[in-house]
């Protein structure tokens, strides 16, 4: 059995429990108007207004004047996810990181030590709450999808099983949109066909859904059946480490992706130092709004888990890289692949006379804060992520 986990407006939720007289309040974590910012996270106070991640922080403010934005804090909310990370090794050491805020665990080959999978999400779901002051959704089921539309369903604080015996029940009502791969386009060509829920959609062949959707015809029956044959992966056994984001409205300003990407570059930093390797290639993904997805990797001279050097080149391959299109994005990714423990030979990239800003700043602000917690130190870039009043100028 597989479980998701996803912290509820994790960004927004942390800042709460540090400032407790903002809850109840409409809080944006992101950056400024004046610079361009975009939100990064929004409660759910101010999402009743309309305001979602990704959004511009001046078109948030425009929704909600009252609004309270505050800086993200990538290093502080590393740390706090290192703390929940804390939680689920107890349970099982198939652990795959989605992001700093969600993951999957594969409790299948634990869940004979306690009384179920619902029983492991239950006390997880119990545990953050208890150690962490923070809420969290949980779904559980036979496989990825399932888990992951499960804890997406009843948020805040949601908890929902899916079982292999009710699957067809739980999936039919839903929306086709539900299905990983189906959106906004393809919403509408199966409107079209007269296809609403999932429940019609699984009453059509496969050669049906080949027939006008090519590959992702065979993609979406597959998950319409509730089918999905991935595995957990811990980022120590992953041949690659990424994360990406789908946008809830589709993006047409470089800014936001610059400021999407960063934020993603920063989770794939991490984890790769939390693994202890390092990554030769970098990769960029984004999908447009017609499902087109384009990919483009550059492999680097030596390998490295430095933010800098990755964020660099994925900013790089971002603006000029991309075909002379019209942007409108759905999905931007992030990732690296041709991993490898750090060697002493190269050990050259660090060396204090070639990068005077300190070529060993990422490791030593993890160790820092690995040992004494949140607000021992902090990086700069972490704080500015989400201000793009520089787009031409990555961040340090």
């Amino acid at each position: 059995m597989i479980i998701h986990v996803d912290m509820d407006a994790f960004y927004a939720s942390v800042e709460e429990r540090e400032q407790p007289e903002l809850r109840g309040k409409p809080v944006i974590v992101g950056g400024t108007p004046e610079g361009r910012g975009v939100v990064a996270a929004a409660n759910y106070v101010v999402r009743e207004f309309g305001v979602h991640s990704a959004m511009p922080t001046s078109t948030a403010l425009k929704l909600c004047p009252d609004a309270i934005v505050l800086p993200a804090r990538l290093d502080y909310y590393s740390e706090v996810s290192r703390q929940i990370h804390e939680v689920f090794a107890r349970y099982t050491p198939l652990i795959e990181p989605l992001s700093l805020d969600e993951a999957f665990l594969d409790v299948t080959g634990t869940v004979a030590l306690f009384e179920s999978a619902e029983q492991i999400g239950r006390q997880i779901q119990a545990e953050i709450q208890q150690e962490v002051q923070l809420v969290a959704s949980v779904g559980v089921a036979p496989n990825k999808f399932l888990a992951k539309l499960a804890s997406d369903l009843e948020k805040p604080a949601g908890f929902v099983v899916i079982t292999g015996e009710n699957i067809h029940a739980f999936l039919d009502p839903l929306p086709v949109s539900r299905i990983w791969g189906v959106g906004r386009v393809t919403d509408k060509a199966f409107e079209k066909l007269g296809i609403r829920t999932i429940g019609q959609l699984r009453e059509r062949s496969l050669p049906f859904l080949e027939d006008r959707f090519g590959k992702l015809g065979e993609h979406i029956w597959k998950l319409a059946h509730g089918t999905d044959d991935r595995a957990v992966i811990p980022d120590r056994g992953a041949k690659s480490i990424s994360n990406e984001t789908t946008f809830p409205t589709d993006i047409d300003d470089m800014e936001v992706l610059q400021s999407s990407l960063m934020e993603l570059t920063e989770q794939v930093a991490r984890r790769l130092r939390r693994s202890r390797r390092q990554a030769r290639t970098v990769h960029l993904k984004v999908r447009y709004h017609d499902f087109q997805t384009i990919t483009r990797s550059q492999t680097l001279g030596e390998s490295t888990n430095r933010t800098d050097i990755l964020w660099q080149t994925a900013l790089e391959m971002l603006t000029d890289r991309l075909p002379d299109r019209r942007l409108c994005a759905r999905l931007v990714g992030m990732g690296v692949s041709g991993l490898e423990s750090p060697s002493s030979q190269q050990r050259g990239l660090f060396d204090e006379e070639e990068d005077p800003r300190g070529g060993r700043l990422d490791e030593v602000t993890d160790q820092i804060k690995d040992r004494f917690g949140k607000r021992s130190v902090r990086r700069g870039s972490a704080a500015d992520m989400h201000r793009s009043d520089r787009p031409d100028l990555p961040a340090p």
